[in-house]
């Protein structure tokens, strides 16, 4: 016998998180579309992941390191630290942006049929996990042309993914509803995702940042915390690393995630109305 699984609004929330499960081959249809979306047309396609960080780490290099002055971790050599930073930021800022605009994105399913929305945001992961795998295999081949011995705390490295993931997800879920609502969020992501680049470690080692309460203030940031430790994974003990901060990020990053899955929630019955 054929069974039918009816899937219908205005459930209760059980009901939700069980057709968010059934509807996981979805998932995997929308993430699988949001990849070859994103590369198609285009000339270089995959290519573009391997230039975009190599040429911004080049970049960095050149007017942190040569003009600036700007000194990294004792020891450790200054492209594979910001390479470093940048592998993991690039997860995060391409993973935030995509979830953003998810929903817009995909106005034409929203208003056309139900299924659990928070589909949408999931599935643009996908696109954001490929372009770190790609920066993080590049690392990887730097590390063996410098001659730079990875160290045992990479074993850590899964911890900090999963982080920059809930962080993500959290960030871009709240924007993504207030995106349908209020079209100038879509100016200014962007905005965000530039100064977030440069107030986070990227290209400076955190070791920098010394005072009674700004170092506090700057260590809030969450993105501090996963960057830090990500690099500390990467480049051993060498790299400065706080692990005080890794209790404010796990606790603010969770935090964050579960407000902004209440507020979609508490918002997703409306987005019908406002696209």
């Amino acid at each position: 016998m054929q069974h039918i699984t009816t899937i219908k609004a205005g459930r209760s929330e059980k009901d939700y998180w069980k057709e968010l499960w059934q509807n996981r081959q979805l998932l995997m249809i929308l993430s699988r579309r949001d990849i070859s979306v994103r590369y198609k047309q285009t000339v270089l396609g995959l290519a573009w992941s391997v230039l975009r960080p190599l040429m911004t780490m080049a970049i960095m290099v050149f007017v942190f390191s040569f003009v600036a002055k700007l000194e990294g971790d004792p020891g450790i050599p200054y492209p594979l630290m910001v390479l470093s930073g940048l592998t993991i930021w690039t997860f995060f800022s391409n993973t935030f942006t995509q979830i953003s605009s998810s929903i817009l994105i995909n106005s034409n399913l929203v208003s056309k049929v139900y299924f659990p929305r928070l589909l949408m945001p999931l599935s643009s992961v996908a696109v954001g996990f490929v372009d770190f795998v790609i920066t993080f295999v590049i690392f990887l081949i730097f590390t063996v042309i410098s001659g730079y011995p990875l160290s045992w705390n990479i074993l850590y490295l899964p911890a900090f993914v999963i982080l920059t993931f809930v962080i993500s997800l959290g960030f871009g879920l709240f924007f993504a509803a207030l995106h349908v609502r209020f079209r100038d969020i879509g100016q200014l992501i962007p905005f965000m995702v530039q100064v977030g680049f440069y107030i986070c470690p990227i290209a400076y080692t955190s070791r920098l940042v010394q005072g009674e309460w700004y170092e506090k203030i700057y260590k809030l940031n969450p993105i501090v915390g996963i960057i830090d430790g990500f690099r500390w994974c990467l480049l051993g003990d060498k790299a400065y690393f706080d692990p005080q901060s890794l209790i404010s990020t796990t606790i603010i990053s969770f935090v964050i995630l579960v407000l902004s899955v209440f507020y979609f929630r508490k918002k997703e019955n409306t987005f019908v109305d406002h696209i």
